[in-house]
């Protein structure tokens, strides 16, 4: 009896624990703590430091599995990725302001992250799998509408501009790291790390994610209807074209991104043949970009929308963003890099600012869509600026073989999130 007594003692605590970590509407777990920004922007730095850690390794990869014309197969595979994701990202974001963010980011980072141990196994079979997986990397999107939901508008700014300061922090060392441990250990052990990293944020969202989306706004359950027009892409696109500002600001980012996107896919290759940058100097170039990048998109960003306003700064990073690309294509000496670099910071103020201004002209519930336009706006151009390069690479014969194939040599691109997603996910 004393034994019995004690199993059931034990499975009522279990029961109670279950209870306590267990939401009303359907047996999601609660997580740890309320919803925050920092839960978001841990998401983000763990799927993107994975990511920064294939930098070397798939460039070898890629090279290897396409010898000839490697640009031009690079930029129809991420043409691909960008379209899928094009179409997608409003689908996935209109089913997020339905079901729920939580559901949606453990999704987006599962299948973001998917082909990354599929390197090792089948470089065929990774490189399919990163332009199909284009459908559901569309990350950013979800953590947008995510802290759309926790914070109000005036603190939406700050808390996109520390999101995109994340994406930057994660890439400040990742490639550097990942290019050293395979030059000493082997890319194996790279892709292995890579792999355990982005399953850690999987554990993370199941675990220590609270769901962002107020209760009353999701249904009873995953069984509740939805309308195919809400979640249509198509249809989301007939409203943001009804919708003048929306469209205006779709245009603006498919404009200012779409040149910015080619650029970092090739920019290593220019520092390097064009400009003579050691891979010791690209290295420090990238380290340094991402600091102030950081610096940027927090404590410049949050001191601009408070002193001159929302449509200001964004102005003003797209005027920033001109001059760096100018500065790129006209400069002639390597201190001018460097300055176009920290003027190409400045310029990362842009889409955090863009992304709070779309956020205050949806409502509540329609966060979800406005943040996977925007995304799939940007996927678009992840993949639409890396196919025009490589075209132009493939007319003027520019190939990847013309660099040292070194680890440390490898180890110098400039954004993965251009050779992989994203947002990308960017």
């Amino acid at each position: 009896m004393t034994q019995g007594k004690k199993k059931k003692r034990a499975a009522n605590r279990s029961i109670m624990l279950a209870k306590k970590i267990i939401i009303k509407d359907g047996g999601t777990p609660q997580g740890i703590g309320s919803p925050s920004v920092y839960h978001a922007v841990i998401v983000i730095f763990l799927e993107f430091f994975a990511w920064g850690l294939l930098t070397a390794p798939t460039l070898v990869v890629l090279h290897e599995t396409f010898p000839k014309h490697t640009f031009l197969m690079n930029g129809l595979i991420q043409g691909v990725k960008g379209l899928l994701s094009f179409l997608s990202a409003p689908l996935i974001g209109a089913l997020s302001d339905v079901w729920g963010r939580k559901s949606f980011l453990l999704l987006t980072v599962f299948f973001t992250c998917a082909p990354i141990p599929l390197m090792k196994i089948s470089p065929w079979w990774y490189f399919a799998v990163i332009s199909v997986s284009g459908v559901f990397a569309v990350t950013f999107s979800v953590v947008f509408a995510y802290v759309a939901d926790i914070t109000q508008e005036h603190e939406r700014s700050m808390a996109y501009g520390l999101v995109s300061a994340t994406f930057a922090a994660s890439l400040v060392t990742s490639p550097a790291i990942g290019a050293y441990l395979g030059r000493v250990y082997g890319d194996s052990l790279v892709v292995v790390l890579a792999t355990a990293i982005a399953l850690l944020d999987i554990c993370f969202i199941l675990v220590a994610v609270p769901e962002s989306l107020p209760e009353k706004m999701r249904p009873a359950s995953w069984g509740a209807p939805i309308s195919w027009e809400q979640a249509d892409p198509f249809a989301s696109l007939k409203k943001v074209g009804q919708d003048s500002i929306v469209l205006l600001i779709c245009i603006t980012v498919f404009l200012s991104y779409l040149p910015e996107a080619g650029q970092y896919s090739s920019f290593f290759l220019y520092l390097r043949q064009i400009m003579k940058f050691s891979p010791e100097s690209v290295a420090a170039f990238i380290a340094v970009l991402g600091i102030l990048s950081i610096i940027a998109q927090t404590i410049v960003l949050s001191l601009l929308m408070r002193s001159i306003g929302n449509k200001n700064t964004i102005l003003l990073g797209l005027g920033f963003q001109i001059l760096q690309l100018a500065w790129y294509g006209f400069g002639s000496e390597p201190w001018m890099m460097w300055a176009a670099g920290a003027v190409a910071a400045m310029s990362s103020i842009t889409f955090p600012a863009v992304s709070a201004l779309v956020s205050r002209t949806a409502d509540a519930d329609q966060q979800g869509v406005v943040q996977g336009m925007i995304t799939g706006i940007r996927g678009l151009c992840n993949g639409l600026g890396p196919a025009l390069y490589g075209f132009i690479f493939y007319i003027f014969h520019v190939e990847l073989k013309e660099l040292p194939m070194t680890g440390t040599d490898l180890g110098t691109n400039t954004s993965p999130q251009h050779h992989f997603e994203q947002n990308i996910p960017i």
